[in-house]
């Protein structure tokens, strides 16, 4: 389900404060990164994702990032990556 205006200006605005919780290094999006990146997701619903220098640009990785979990990519800013994805049960955006 893609996102519309609203619910991603909701979503940023949650997101403002959030620390990244996992660091793309210099490999790039791997496996491990997006084992730990879906595991967040399925803890968080919505996470900071920090991308450092590597193979291909920053919206290469971004929009690789958001297909490899699965979820929605809110925001690029910098190098920094906002990303949801709604768990079935127990959500904390059940308004979305």
């Amino acid at each position: 389900m893609p996102l519309n205006g609203k619910q991603r200006r909701a979503l940023r605005a949650e997101g403002h404060h959030l620390e990244p919780v996992v660091i793309v290094g210099q490999s790039g999006v791997t496996e491990g990164v997006l084992g730990a990146i879906t595991q967040a997701l399925n803890d968080h619903e919505l996470i900071k994702v920090k991308i450092n220098e590597g193979p291909g640009t920053r919206q290469e990785a971004a929009t690789s990032l958001a297909e490899g979990t699965g979820s929605e990519l809110v925001q690029l800013l910098g190098r920094t990556v906002l990303l949801f994805k709604k768990r079935e049960e127990d959500s904390k955006y059940d308004r979305l």
